[in-house]
């Protein structure tokens, strides 16, 4: 390079999606998502879920305060979280069914949701998924 150094240059785009590097690299980015997280979290692709026993109000705070703390996360590395996307299903006969926010949103309730293709529901029975796949 004759002596000379490289300059920085702005960078206006990200990884073309469909290369070989795009998903090591997302993976990479995301790898200190669940860093101070309580509660299970589950992450595949683009896709994040968080989950936890809730019996009291103790247990739902310590979910409230994980879902702020990945809601901040997201915010700290300008990777926000479509909340408009984001979902909770109560699971369970004595579930309290609280309520959980993100971005002061509260967030959408639902008793069933396609996911990776299977049809999961809060009371968790096959029913949904098998007249799904009969169609």
């Amino acid at each position: 390079m004759n002596g000379e150094q490289s300059a920085w240059r702005d960078v206006w785009s990200g990884v073309p999606q469909g290369s070989v590097l795009g998903p090591v690299l997302f993976l990479i980015y995301i790898n200190d998502i669940d860093l101070g997280i309580t509660n299970w979290i589950l992450k595949f692709a683009d896709d994040t879920k968080i989950f936890g026993k809730v019996t009291d109000q103790a247990s739902r705070d310590t979910l409230q305060e994980d879902l702020m703390k990945l809601y901040n996360w997201s915010q700290d590395w300008q990777m926000d979280f479509n909340v408009d996307k984001c979902k909770v299903m109560h699971i369970g006969r004595n579930n309290p069914e609280y309520k959980y926010l993100m971005n002061s949103n509260v967030l959408q309730e639902v008793k069933q949701e396609k996911d990776l293709g299977i049809m999961i529901t809060s009371d968790l029975k096959s029913f949904s998924q098998v007249t799904e796949a009969y169609k």
